[in-house]
């Protein structure tokens, strides 16, 4: 092949978007931290699929116009550190070939080093045995192979040939991967891609996925955001769940069509599928549908159906006819992402004009960011994303705003809430962000969370189940028992100059437990004051904030 157009490049975007989704959950698992919030593989899928979805809605043939189609739908869809530099990947492969008809060997390959130079000036501190040194590696292949070749698919197999390559080399530029056995995910999520693209230049069918946990998928897809709509406004009112165990005996499975099948059914639909197994999740007008269509090919092992009407209602409080949340319009804003309806509150409390849902397992998307922003309709915007995962999309969120905004980088919800009580409505963007800044980096941020897979880090033995300690992400111990974990977070805190311990308890622990840690601190630290918040947080039972 001599030359690719824009309609065979759309091809390649939905087979590379497709075998990542088919392995996002082992991507995930490569997650090196073994807390239950692990998301490159959740991230990436989420981003590329967003890209396909405007990939397939504007192809043409003008390959410049069609790259053009995914670099908007990436950059929107962006989600985590991972989707973002996925998106930059492509923003610069897309901006290389613009205004081509269709490219050449040269152009191609061209094209994957333009995406990794415009990725790596978008990461402030690049880290070597990422996904960027796999897109460099790879793309550095492509131009060589192009200087010896014309053909479009011997360029691609050096792409992939040496991105694995460079793939199975992370552990040796990140210690922390030697450590735990595992290479990059974000390297192998963009490996993935890559695959797909040749498969379909090639014509055959894309490699096995990676049997991975099936329910992590579709619990990171179902996670959403509560969105600002009124119960009447649901088109499809059940969410729909159900596994099938699979038999020969009856109709051959076939994924593809399962999902062809269900897709008419309502929407949100995810179809994961291994040798044994199906899981379906799907809204749905009608889940009697649903469950008939999967008997087709099984027994039904599993069921589950959630009236999200109803639910909706219970969440809000409103009845069918009540009015959509108001958003409080003001000329100078804080956004800021948190998970967990007390966390919200407690931000709102002090100070921020819109509280994101997110973080943790479904990190909000650039778009989500931007979307919050002109919701309120301020003149001037700080962005707080408490998570370090979503720095770089809020960032990216800021690019695409037209009016003042700043990001204040702040990674934890303790230091998110320094910063906004830092805050002073007279000052500029410039100084409120200097300002905010310093008043975060004064917070110390504990976290106690339970280990999802036996590993050893930094000369700790976790198991799994465990509840872990984290110091400033770091982890100090694991150990069975949770009042342990949180006594020896506070201890590793909190010394003579610490004045104010805050300890949010969340989803999976009890507020008596939380007041009787707080004794345990008063009866260790007296000048310390204590105070305790029920920020109902999933995940992590306690969330501690020294300052």
């Amino acid at each position: 092949m001599q030359s690719l157009d824009g309609l065979k490049f759309a091809e390649m975007v939905q087979m590379g978007a497709h075998h990542l989704y088919q392995n996002a959950g082992y991507v995930d698992s490569l997650n090196v931290f073994p807390v239950p919030d692990g998301d490159t593989g959740t991230n990436m899928n989420l981003s590329m699929t967003s890209g396909a979805k405007e990939t397939e809605q504007h192809a043409q043939a003008h390959i410049g116009k069609t790259a053009q189609a995914l670099s908007k739908g990436l950059l929107m869809g962006a989600r985590g550190n991972s989707g973002v530099i996925l998106s930059q990947l492509f923003r610069g492969f897309g901006k290389h070939i613009e205004k081509l008809d269709e490219v050449t060997a040269q152009d191609y390959a061209q094209a994957f080093q333009a995406g990794v130079d415009t990725a790596y000036k978008a990461v402030m501190k690049p880290v070597e045995g990422t996904i960027l040194t796999v897109a460099k590696d790879g793309a550095k292949a492509a131009v060589e192979a192009a200087e010896r070749t014309s053909d479009l698919i011997e360029i691609t197999e050096a792409l992939v040939t040496e991105a694995k390559a460079s793939l199975d080399r992370t552990p040796d530029l990140l210690p922390v991967l030697k450590e735990v056995g595992v290479v990059d995910s974000g390297g192998q999520g963009l490996l993935f891609v890559y695959e797909g693209f040749l498969a379909s230049l090639k014509g055959e069918a894309l490699p096995e996925k990676n049997d991975a946990s099936l329910d992590d998928l579709i619990n990171a897809e179902h996670h959403r955001a509560q969105d600002f709509m009124n119960t009447e406004d649901i088109e499809f009112g059940y969410c729909t769940e159900i596994m099938v165990r699979l038999d020969a005996e009856k109709e051959p499975f076939d994924e593809f069509k399962f999902r062809e099948e269900l897709s008419v059914m309502g929407d949100s639909l995810l179809v994961i599928s291994d040798d044994e197994v199906a899981k379906v999740h799907i809204h749905s007008e009608t889940p009697g549908a649903v469950l008939t269509a999967g008997q087709k090919y099984g027994s039904l092992m599993k069921i589950k159906v959630d009236n999200m009407r109803e639910q909706h209602t219970a969440i809000v409080g409103e009845n069918h006819q009540a009015p959509k949340k108001e958003i409080t319009k003001v000329p100078y804003a804080i956004v800021t992402i948190a998970m967990g309806e007390g966390i919200a509150d407690l931000l709102r409390s002090i100070g921020a004009s819109y509280v994101i849902e997110g973080g943790q397992t479904m990190n909000p998307s650039t778009e989500d960011i931007v979307k919050a922003v002109q919701e309120i309709g301020a003149e001037r915007v700080l962005i707080l994303p408490n998570n370090k995962n979503i720095v770089m999309a809020a960032e990216q969120a800021v690019e695409l705003l037209d009016i003042e905004a700043a990001v204040v980088a702040t990674k934890t919800i303790p230091q998110g809430m320094a910063a906004i009580l830092a805050f002073n409505p007279e000052q500029p963007v410039a100084d409120n962000k200097e300002a905010m800044t310093a008043a975060f980096t004064q917070v110390k941020t504990g976290q106690v969370t339970y280990a999802v897979r036996d590993t050893s880090i930094d000369g700790v033995d976790i198991r799994k189940d465990d509840y872990m300690a984290l110091a400033e992400g770091k982890i100090i111990l694991s150990t069975p028992t949770l009042t342990e974990a949180a006594q020896q977070v506070v201890t590793q805190l909190v010394d003579e100059d610490s004045e104010i311990i805050t300890v949010i308890y969340g989803e999976d622990t009890t507020e008596d437990a939380a007041n009787e840690l707080a004794t345990f601190i008063e009866s260790q630290f007296e000048d310390a004051e204590v105070e305790v918040f029920n920020g109902k947080q999933p995940l992590y039972p306690y969330i501690i904030s020294v300052e």
